[in-house]
């Protein structure tokens, strides 16, 4: 059964700190793999944690273990730009993932 996880990944040995994200190396993989993953529900929400060198992902996945194969693939992690660094589960007791009317 699949459930939520709050995932941090966190910038790696290869992250030019004196570029901006869509500057760094394989900017482009990168936002495409994640698109995708967002696209096909494994990824539900994500994006930089401001003022910080660290990354949220809400994830729909069935376990620890589907998360680090499937982000490993990630153009990212392979050249040590992201790393992922913490991975819990995660109970949405306030709000909704589901869009709001306005």
């Amino acid at each position: 059964m699949k459930r939520l996880f709050a995932v941090i990944r966190s910038r790696g040995a290869a992250w030019k700190h004196s570029l901006p994200l869509e500057e760094q190396e394989d900017w482009g993989l990168h936002a495409t793999f994640m698109n995708a993953l967002q696209t096909e529900g494994f990824v539900i929400a994500g994006g930089p944690l401001e003022g910080t060198p660290d990354v949220l992902l809400i994830i729909r996945a069935s376990g620890e273990a589907d998360i680090l194969e499937r982000l490993s693939a990630d153009p990212w992690s392979g050249k040590d730009l992201l790393r992922t660094g913490r991975i819990a589960p995660w109970t949405l007791r306030l709000g909704s993932l589901e869009p709001t009317a306005q």
